[in-house]
């Protein structure tokens, strides 16, 4: 008999009991990304103060305990009883959800926090949180715990005691330090990796302030390890950064700066001799990796501007056709930064802008000041070097368009280069498809004996792809391993590109353990970085984990996917024996499928971008022209039998 529904049956969460509960709606994730988010919540405050021109340090201590503080020399959470719930200021910061000074503008002119959320939920998903404010000469302590109380209560987030007043102090400050609560994240380690390069990107969009990290954990020398990262520059040193490992063709980047209907409009931009672009996003400080209305109206006006350029100065005749906007920007490297009120988010992820007020915003500032810039005959060289970039990226993009038309009459990219290389599989649900892009022939033809063909396909590479960070898309099409791989993902590639072809929901990259098998998914990592970046934005991208040794006893055999875990498999054994394998060819097809292909056995790395700026960065130190930068990155964090060094660049 089916149980009724009434109003009995519908429970009402009180306070934080709904963080608790639902953490997920949260922070997203109880994985490492949530254990973060919940940091970025309250250094997000932070920036707000300094963005507001309230704070000009920002400090970050990770505790040896596995705490973390974050402190800044802001105005101060406000410490007086608040109005309405006679409590402090503090305390409701921290208790209440959408609580906060950021929904109007009357104490911040521009937030990156925007719903009052952030404090509250990091004291529900802590064991314990302390702040410290100075204000008014006076420094305020008060201390919040979830646990159970004397009476077999479970309390969530509650203060210990109202906030006190426990000494002097000079000057104005927030000090917060909590712990991160370990029956809540998977792993409370924060990553001083991540956080630092979060903070070297908030320097450069927080002109003139301080961001400084100390890691306790970790010792240089006698001391902690410290990192500090202040721009005076502001995003001008951001663009210069990202170019430093590539080869600028202006040496300082260009800065267009305005103001419209109450909208700031930053932007830096700076060419180099790639082929590719690199566009970097931000509104109130928040990546929006999807774009929106604000890089609508920025591509627009350099395209407009590059054309009317052309056409005055002759390099355009009135028979020629226009500069398409891919031409104008290959090679661009740029920052777009806003500050704006009532920001609009759209997609899924919340990522990409949509106030059409931007566009008005962004496009009108560009226009005047990029026009102005190249007309400017001190700045003639720099324009001669742009347009001429340009007039040869169209000429480019003329025989690419010319070689796809080929392609397309010849083969229509579709299944003739397929033959005799793709294993295809029998099911035709995209959703439930695989399909695993495998080094070697000898790896491949394992892989297609072991896989299950209803939904598993094959895919193997019989050399080395090119390395398209070094190539333009004319010489990408006409390789045959990719042409290959466009041909069985079925997205095309590039503008053409269009995930509703996608014929897999997975592509998986499988390749050996050692220095070659780094280098192929460097390589293949880059490609869809390059050219089909939304297959990693919505995660269709993989990396499998094929096992280092097989132990073998008598009759019984296991598997170590690192040496930590050999060693821990072998302890206390004996008479036992270890293969190393070398590549993937060396398992027999029952062994590969066991390990690396079987849902229910194998690791997958999901491919994310988290940080496309830090991602644009680390492509070009490791596939990039320049040897020396790539050295000293291979020389610190090369470890051929991990997968997640060149993860480091943006892969989760």
């Amino acid at each position: 008999m089916t149980k009724g529904y009434t109003s009995n049956d519908i429970q009402v969460l009180e306070g934080l009991e709904a963080v608790r509960m639902r953490p997920g709606m949260y922070v997203g994730t109880t994985a490492q990304r949530g254990l973060h988010h919940i940091l970025w919540e309250i250094v997000d405050n932070a920036v707000d103060e300094a963005s507001n021109g309230f704070a000009s340090e920002i400090t970050i201590t990770l505790h040896s305990d596995g705490s973390v503080t974050v402190e800044d020399n802001g105005r101060g959470i406000p410490v007086g009883p608040h109005p309405q719930l006679g409590v402090s200021g503090v305390e409701v910061v921290f208790t209440r959800l959408h609580a906060g000074g950021k929904f109007n503008n009357s104490s911040y002119a521009y937030s990156g926090g925007l719903h009052g959320v952030g404090a509250a939920v990091v004291n529900a998903l802590s064991k314990w949180l302390v702040a410290e404010v100075s204000v008014g000469g006076k420094l305020y302590k008060q201390e919040f715990r979830t646990g159970t109380d004397s009476s077999g209560k479970f309390r969530i987030g509650e203060p210990v005691a109202p906030l006190a007043q426990i000494g002097n102090a000079r000057g104005t400050s927030s000090r917060i330090t909590f712990m991160p609560d370990d029956t809540v994240f998977e792993d409370i380690s924060f990553s001083s990796e991540l956080i630092s390069r979060r903070l070297r990107e908030l320097a450069f969009l927080t002109r003139g302030v301080k961001m400084t990290l100390v890691d306790e954990r970790a010792l240089l020398g006698n001391a902690h390890k410290k990192m500090e990262f202040s721009a005076d520059g502001g995003i001008t040193d951001f663009a210069a950064y990202l170019n430093k490992d590539k080869t600028p063709l202006h040496d300082n980047p260009i800065h267009l700066e305005g103001q419209k209907d109450g909208i700031i409009v930053d932007i830096a931009l700076q060419y180099n001799d790639s082929y590719t672009e690199g566009i970097f996003s931000y509104v109130n400080n928040i990546p929006t990796t999807e774009g929106g209305t604000h890089e609508t109206g920025f591509k627009a006006a350099i395209t407009k501007v590059m054309n009317d350029y052309a056409r005055k100065s002759g390099l355009l005749k009135e028979k020629d056709q226009n500069l398409a906007g891919e031409d104008c920007r290959e090679g661009m490297t740029a920052i777009i930064s806003l500050k704006m009120h009532d920001i609009q988010f759209e997609g899924q992820t919340k990522t990409r802008l949509g106030n059409t007020e931007a566009r008005l915003a962004v496009e009108t500032i560009v226009t005047e000041q990029m026009a102005k810039f190249m007309e400017d005959l001190r700045n003639a060289n720099v324009s001669a070097m742009i347009m001429q970039k340009a007039m040869q990226a169209a000429k480019v993009r003329e025989a690419a368009r010319k070689a796809k038309s080929v392609a397309r009459q010849r083969n229509k990219l579709d299944s003739a280069p397929l033959v005799g290389k793709l294993a295809a599989c029998t099911g035709r649900n995209a959703r439930e498809n695989e399909i695993f892009i495998v080094e070697g022939d000898s790896a491949g033809g394992s892989a297609k004996q072991g896989r299950d063909r209803r939904f598993q396909a094959i895919l193997p590479l019989r050399g080395k792809p090119l390395n398209v960070e070094k190539k333009r898309l004319d010489q990408v099409l006409s390789n045959e391993e990719f042409r290959t791989i466009i041909a069985a993902l079925g997205t095309g590639i590039d503008e053409d590109f269009d995930i509703k072809g996608l014929r897999y929901d997975k592509v998986i990259i499988l390749s050996d353990a050692d220095q070659d098998g780094a280098h192929i998914r460097a390589i293949l990592l880059t490609f869809f970085f390059r050219y089909m970046r939304e297959l990693i934005a919505k995660g269709h991208i993989y990396i499998g984990q094929p096992p280092l040794y097989r132990i073998t006893k008598a009759s019984r055999q296991e598997y170590a996917y690192t040496d930590k875990e050999l060693e821990q498999k072998t302890k206390g054994i004996k008479g036992y024996s270890v293969q190393r394998y070398k590549g993937l060819g060396e398992m027999n097809p029952e062994q590969l499928w066991e390990t690396t292909m079987n849902p229910v056995n194998r690791a997958l790395v999901s491919v994310a971008i988290e940080d496309a700026a830090e991602a644009e960065h680390m492509v070009t130190i490791l596939m990039g022209d320049k040897v020396e930068p790539r050295k000293e990155y291979i020389s610190e964090h090369a470890n051929f039998n991990r997968v997640d060094r060149f993860a480091k660049m943006g892969v989760k």
